[in-house]
C-alpha cells in the first residue's frame, strides 16, 4: 500500500457508518424528481430537494432541453473563452441581467463554479475579503485560494462584521460575501445593515442568490434577496445557480459590465471549464420564463412554507431563526442525526443530515426543504412520521 493509500484509508468516518447501518449518502433515485420520488422501487416523500418551484419536470423545460441536444449536440468539448460560446449562452445571460437588473452577466458551468472563479480574482494581495462563517462552501473555497486577506465575522452579526471592517486599511478594496438565504439554517442575511456597513467602510458586496433566486422577491417575483431590499444599486455583483429554482445545472454572476469584461478574461474557473451544455443552458433559461410568467408557483411556494413553519413550531420543534422554506430541524447529536435519517426513510420520508463537520457536533440538524408543488397533505405526513421519529429518538419537542 502506497504512503497515500495508506493515509486515505486511515478516512473510517464512512466506512463506521455504514457498519452501523445508518449511512444516508448517495441514495439512487430511480424517477423524476418531484414531491415523491422511487428508492430502491419504493415511493417516498421528497422533503431533500432545492427544487424550490418544482419545474425539474415541467413540459416547457424538457422539451427545450430536448430541442437545444437536437439542435447542437450534447456537450460544447471546448470552454466558453474558446470554442464553447453558443448564442443561447449569450441569450440567456441577457435573460439573467435584465431579470436581477444588472448590466451584464456570465453564465458558469456550475454554482460552485461561480463563486470559486469569482472570489478568488477579483481583489488582490493588498485587499479584503469579509465572509459571513455559515456562507456556502463555495464560497469559502474561493476565498480559500483567493491572495487577499480573509476577514470572518460571527452568523448574520453586524457588530463582528463592523470589527472586522475596522482592521482594514480604508483604502484598499474591501468585499463582503454573503449568502442570500444561508442553505443550512434556512435565515436570510441581514443585508439591509451590511450595506449601511458597506457605505460606511467604502466596500463592495456581493450576494449569492443560490437559494433566494425564484423563492424571495417585491411582490413574488422571484427575483432574489437583493431586489427585495431594493438594493440593487448597492450590490456590485449578485450571484445565483441554476441547479434549484432554475431545475438545471449551473450558475451566474451578474454585475457592471467593467466587472465582467475583468472575469470572462481572469476568471480561471471560467475559462478553463468546458462551457456549460446546451440541454443545461435551453431548461435554464425556460425555467426562468416559466418563473417570469407565473408568479403563483412562488405565491404556492410560499403558501406550503408558512404552513410548514406553523406545523413544526406548534409541535414544538426547534428550527432556529428560518423564514423560507429551509426549514431545520435541530437534532444536536451526530449519531442521532443519521438514525433519524434512516428511520424518517424507512417511514417513507426523504429528508438530509447536516452533521459534522459541515456544521459543529451540536449543531446538527435534519434539513426540510420545500417545493411549490408540495401539498397540506404530503406535510401533515411528514410532519406525523418526524414527530414519531425525534420522540422514538428521544429529541425533546417543546409545543
Amino acid at each position: 500500500m502506497s504512503l497515500l493509500t495508506d493515509k486515505l484509508y486511515r478516512y473510517d468516518a464512512a466506512r463506521n457508518t455504514r457498519a452501523a447501518g445508518i449511512y444516508p449518502y448517495f441514495r439512487e433515485i430511480q424517477s423524476d424528481q418531484d414531491t415523491e420520488v422511487v428508492i430502491n422501487g419504493k415511493k417516498v416523500l421528497m422533503f431533500g430537494s432545492n427544487a424550490y418551484l418544482g419545474l425539474t419536470n415541467h413540459p416547457k423545460v424538457k422539451e427545450a432541453a430536448i430541442n437545444a441536444t437536437k439542435k447542437y449536440g450534447t456537450g460544447m468539448a471546448g470552454s466558453r473563452f474558446l470554442n464553447g460560446t453558443l448564442d443561447i449562452h449569450e441569450e440567456l445571460e441577457r435573460k439573467l441581467a435584465a431579470f436581477v437588473g444588472k448590466e451584464d452577466a456570465i453564465v458558469y458551468s456550475t454554482g460552485f463554479g461561480v463563486n470559486e472563479g469569482v472570489l478568488s480574482c477579483v481583489t488582490g494581495r493588498e485587499d479584503y475579503i469579509l465572509w459571513d462563517e455559515l456562507d456556502h462552501a463555495s464560497i469559502i473555497e474561493g476565498i480559500r485560494i483567493s491572495y487577499s486577506t480573509k476577514l470572518k465575522f460571527r452568523h448574520n452579526d453586524m457588530e463582528s462584521l463592523e470589527k472586522q471592517l475596522q482592521k482594514c486599511d480604508p483604502d484598499k478594496v474591501k468585499l463582503i460575501v454573503v449568502d442570500g438565504v444561508f442553505s443550512m439554517e434556512g435565515d436570510v442575511a441581514n443585508l439591509p445593515e451590511i450595506i449601511k456597513l458597506s457605505k460606511k467602510y467604502n466596500t463592495s458586496v456581493m450576494v449569492d442568490e443560490a437559494h433566494s433566486l425564484g423563492v424571495l422577491g417585491t411582490n413574488f417575483n422571484g427575483k432574489g434577496l437583493v431586489n427585495q431590499c431594493g438594493a440593487v444599486n448597492d450590490v456590485d455583483l449578485i450571484m445565483g445557480t441554476f441547479s434549484k429554482s432554475l431545475a438545471s445545472i449551473g450558475g451566474f454572476i451578474a454585475a457592471d459590465h467593467a466587472v465582467t469584461d475583468y472575469l470572462r478574461h481572469n476568471s480561471r474557473a471560467y475559462i478553463f471549464t468546458a462551457s456549460a451544455t446546451p440541454a443545461a443552458t435551453a431548461a435554464a433559461s425556460a425555467a426562468l420564463d416559466i418563473l417570469v410568467s407565473e408568479p403563483e408557483r412562488i405565491k404556492a411556494l410560499w403558501d406550503i412554507t408558512h404552513y410548514s413553519l406553523e406545523g413544526f413550531r406548534s409541535k414544538g420543534f426547534e428550527i432556529g431563526h428560518t423564514s423560507t422554506p429551509i426549514i431545520p430541524l435541530f437534532v444536536r447529536d451526530n449519531e442521532k442525526t443519521f438514525m433519524i435519517t434512516k428511520m424518517l426513510f424507512e417511514e417513507g420520508v426523504f429528508v438530509n443530515p447536516v452533521v459534522s463537520p459541515a456544521v459543529a457536533p451540536a449543531d446538527t440538524l435534519i434539513r426540510f426543504s420545500l417545493m411549490a408543488t408540495h401539498t397540506k397533505e404530503q406535510v401533515d405526513i411528514a410532519l406525523e412520521k418526524i414527530e414519531k421519529v425525534f420522540k422514538q429518538m428521544g429529541v425533546e419537542l417543546h409545543p
